[in-house]
């Protein structure tokens, strides 16, 4: 884990480390922020400043979306036009996303599937197909994925 934080001309330990400790407490992770104070004339003091500071923070800490890390397979697979919705269909059920279509003789598609739900799209495959289709895994990379909290 690294961080850092700045005052950047403001009296020690009262723009970043307040702001540090928001972040902190927030359970986020992979995050920067940055709070900009505009003079207004009004003198807010140490105990002004951390708490603006801090309620900054709050506010942007309350507001951001949230996502997950989650490991993913790309794949690759070649179907005749006649399965393409049903296969799109398929991906969505099995928490896929069709990446990319490539149209020619055959379809192949460009699919990313989190790792727990590809042997379930794998089967069904092999049920819609008799056996004869199969996704061939490409790539495993970690996504973040938008999440519903």
């Amino acid at each position: 884990m690294t961080e850092y934080f700045s005052d950047d001309g403001e009296p020690s330990g009262t723009a970043g480390r307040p702001a540090l400790a928001v972040l902190r407490g927030s359970g986020l992770g992979d995050v920067a922020v940055v709070v900009t104070r505009y003079f207004g004339g009004t003198l807010l003091g140490t105990g002004g400043l951390v708490k603006a500071y801090t309620e900054s923070t709050q506010m942007v800490v309350n507001v951001v979306g949230r996502g997950r890390r989650v490991a993913t397979y790309v794949s690759m697979l070649a179907i005749p036009y006649n399965l393409l919705e049903q296969i799109r269909l398929m991906v969505t059920r099995n928490n896929g996303e069709v990446l990319g279509e490539d149209f020619a003789g055959d379809i192949t598609m460009t699919l990313q599937f989190p790792i727990a739900r590809f042997d379930a799209f794998q089967s069904e495959l092999r049920d819609l197909s008799a056996g004869r289709l199969k996704a061939e895994v490409i790539e495993t990379r970690e996504v973040v994925l938008a999440s519903n909290e």
